[in-house]
């Protein structure tokens, strides 16, 4: 059976004193832009260029998260799969961290996005750096 730590990284809900502590879960959103990694690199940077995020995040069929893909490397992308010019394996985290931790590790690399996935890796969100600050 599954301990309380797999219950917290799955971002289920609990109870007690800590129950309303900021956390990334929280304060995550989950309007990201998804895609397969065969999907036209035309067709997402479209997707993306409709989203309030510079990135698409690209999934397999169980929404496991393989890579990000940022809009900037997309300007010259036509037919090729959106694969063959995202980054793999992105930094992700749980979503039972704590906001100020997140927004600390976020600072500590110059990055504005969390990405935000259970113990499996499959994309439950994104969280912004500034969201993240202010909650902490």
């Amino acid at each position: 059976m599954p301990g309380k730590v797999d219950w917290l990284a799955h971002n289920l809900e609990v109870e007690g004193e800590e129950a309303d502590a900021p956390t990334v879960g929280r304060l995550m959103r989950d309007d990201a832009v998804r895609c397969a990694p065969t999907d036209r690199a035309a067709d997402v940077r479209e997707s993306i260029g409709r989203s309030p995020y510079p990135f698409g995040l690209v999934t397999s069929e169980d929404g496991t998260v393989l890579g990000r893909v940022r809009a900037s490397t997309l300007a010259g992308a036509s037919e090729e799969p959106v694969m063959d010019v995202a980054e793999p394996g992105p930094k992700t985290f749980r979503p039972h961290h704590s906001a100020e931790h997140v927004a600390r590790q976020l600072a500590d690399k110059d990055l504005r996005w969390a990405i935000v996935t259970t113990p499996e890796g499959r994309l439950l969100g994104v969280a912004s750096r500034e969201d993240l600050e202010r909650a902490g």
